[in-house]
């Protein structure tokens, strides 16, 4: 009588792989530094690119004015109040994250039409998750004149009132400080000074 296989099971090593490979994936995704340290790398793998979505935020709905103060790349403290009333736009970027390499031209070239227009507008930057001499080469090698806060924690973009997940996100505060506008992702000139003078005309 011929003696029945038994069916093969599968391979210890096999069984453990899948949760292993779930637990690095999802490490992957809670930790933000894992993303930046890739993307340091040059090879941007894991690195998660925004949509470019305008958001705009009617006076109505627009929450509290947000609370923000640091310190400069320069080493210089600065705060909201300091804008001195201005329309201020909040962009922020990482020297690791090639969109916001490609945005910086479209983003001077705006903080420089408003300047030479006379605008009452402080553009402002928040480097997150970076080191501040790889902030401070990019931003001069990108081209980028107007200053930026060192945020390497992280922490900064906590008062953001969950507008920014990661860079490159562009924010619009009216004169009162309240959001009221939100880019998320690559912006170009054009969208961010429209924006801009969008909330110069109707507060």
């Amino acid at each position: 009588m011929p003696r029945r296989r038994l069916p093969r099971l599968p391979r210890l090593s096999a069984l453990l792989a899948v949760p292993v490979l779930a637990a690095g994936l999802a490490a992957c995704g809670s930790d933000p530094n894992s993303i930046a340290a890739q993307a340091k790398d040059g090879s941007r793998k894991g690195y998660i690119s925004q949509d470019g979505a305008v958001q705009v935020i009617a006076p109505a709905d627009r929450g509290k004015p947000v609370g923000l103060s640091g310190t400069l790349l320069d080493g210089k403290p600065w705060a909201l109040p300091d804008a001195g009333g201005d329309v201020v736009v909040l962009n922020v970027w990482a020297s690791w994250c090639g969109p916001c390499r490609t945005e910086a031209p479209e983003l001077e070239k705006s903080w420089q039409a408003a300047q030479k227009a006379g605008k009452p507008v402080t553009f402002m930057g928040i480097n997150t998750r970076d080191n501040t001499s790889s902030a401070i080469t990019s931003a001069q090698r990108w081209g980028i004149t107007f200053p930026s806060l060192a945020d390497p924690s992280g922490v900064l973009i906590l008062s953001l009132q969950g507008k920014v997940s990661a860079p490159p996100t562009t924010l619009v505060l009216d004169k009162t400080g309240r959001i009221a506008a939100r880019v998320n992702g690559e912006v170009q000139a054009s969208t961010l000074t429209g924006l801009v003078d969008d909330v110069l005309a109707k507060g």
